[in-house]
């Protein structure tokens, strides 16, 4: 059981910091926040994203991309242009990469504003950090492990970044439904968005990409808007009024 409740921990707590710092700050701002409180931030996601860490320079700058061509050649993850969800991945990892290393020339339209801790992201995108990661997790399924399925969650905890990325990437163009009919595949994966904390509400947020809130209908409850809506109550960040809805 305790394996369990770790899993579920990673996959939530990477997931809300990769929705709420990655996703909502760093490549579309729809609130600001402290020096202190974004470095804070960074550490938190590297703590919960583990050896999946991801930088806000590399996906702020992705996403941004991912709007502006949506399902044309050159949006970085699209299931219209790239064979399978496998293709789109690997793809998706070079021009991560590449944004990252700055080895290809990048419109400043996208990089503006984009939050960059290039010491902190040096060590956490490191090979060392993620292998650092991967043993930690080992030995905690060593010493809890109380039955033989439950090793086959390991893999999940190495690569629960790029899982999330399929789920909304790849699934969220392709299965669901759509409130707003749009010039691309964009679509809603679930009425209630239980697995992904709002960021299964695709269609939504690509019609409303400014808005922090995901959700439209009253049953398209947004979990990582919820606690956004309290950190903003309690001071820890402040939303931009065009934000909120």
């Amino acid at each position: 059981m305790l394996i369990v409740i770790f899993v579920a921990v990673l996959w939530y707590g990477g997931l809300f910091f990769q929705s709420f710092f990655l996703h909502r700050y760093a490549a579309h701002q729809v609130f600001t926040m402290s020096k202190t409180m974004e470095r804070i931030t960074f550490v938190l996601t590297w703590i919960f994203q583990g050896p999946s860490y991801l930088s806000a320079y590399g996906y702020g700058i992705m996403h941004r991309m991912h709007h502006a061509y949506t399902d044309t050649e050159k949006d970085p993850h699209s299931p219209s242009h790239d064979a399978n969800l496998f293709a789109m991945m690997w793809k998706t990892k070079t021009i991560y990469q590449d944004i990252n290393t700055q080895r290809i020339e990048i419109d400043q339209r996208f990089t503006k504003n984009v939050p960059q801790w290039k010491g902190f992201d040096l060590f956490a995108s490191s090979r060392f950090s993620r292998l650092l990661w991967i043993a930690a997790y080992i030995l905690f399924f060593v010493f809890f492990v109380t039955s033989w399925w439950q090793w086959l969650l390991l893999p999940v905890t190495f690569l629960m970044a790029p899982i999330h990325g399929v789920i909304i990437n790849w699934f969220g163009h392709i299965y669901g439904y759509a409130n707003y009919t749009m010039k691309n595949t964009s679509k809603n994966l679930f009425r209630f968005d239980f697995l992904m904390m709002g960021e299964g509400y695709h269609n939504n947020h690509h019609k409303h990409a400014s808005s922090a809130n995901f959700g439209v209908k009253w049953y398209e409850i947004d979990i990582t808007y919820l606690i956004i809506k309290l950190l903003d109550a309690t001071g820890f960040i402040r939303l931009k009024p065009i934000a909120i809805k």
